[in-house]
């Protein structure tokens, strides 16, 4: 099973669409699946994306083929194209440094929007998501991926371009996943 949490649902539209997903609820979450895919709306946040992957991991068993993946977009440096899907290796969260895959990028995972200039990629849950999964030693294999929605322009990111960003990546976060 794949397990997504996302922050927002424009993020989760293009997953929702490709694979047919169907609505429910759980518990307070809103809840899209199918036979293979659970996906779950956190709402903007770390603690929101710790709670709704804590939800998950509580409601459903883990085998050691389940894939747990935080996905959405994010702000980056200028080095980084829009639309650039990016790995998630190591996040910084209110200055501590928590590595789990030293061959991939580091985000600094924020409590509000920045609109500032930084020197890594930024979101608002990469950590809420990582703290929960790392904390259950039944969770083989969990990846990170954000899509770079902007340059440190918060006011620029809208719903429909939310969607078509991570659209257009869809594909490569499947061979992601696959690797």
């Amino acid at each position: 099973m794949l397990y997504i949490v996302t922050a927002l649902k424009p993020e989760a539209q293009a997953f929702i669409d490709k694979y047919k997903l169907k609505k429910s609820k759980l518990q307070n979450y809103t809840l899209f699946q199918n036979v293979t895919i659970r996906l779950i709306i956190s709402g903007i946040g770390v603690t929101n994306a710790r709670l709704a992957t804590q939800t998950l991991i509580n409601n459903f068993d883990i085998t050691d083929d389940d894939i747990y993946l935080n996905v959405g977009i994010c702000a980056a440096p200028k080095k980084h194209a829009l639309g650039e899907l990016i790995e998630i290796g190591s996040i910084i969260y209110r200055n501590t440094n928590h590595t789990f895959d030293t061959n991939k990028k580091t985000i600094t995972c924020m409590d509000e929007e920045v609109a500032t200039e930084q020197e890594t990629v930024v979101d608002m849950e990469s950590y809420g998501f990582y703290d929960a999964v790392v904390h259950n030693p039944a969770i083989k294999k969990f990846h990170i991926l954000k899509v770079v929605s902007d340059h440190f322009e918060p006011i620029t990111i809208t719903k429909e371009n939310t969607k078509s960003l991570l659209f257009n990546v869809i594909d490569d976060i499947n061979r992601v996943l696959l690797n």
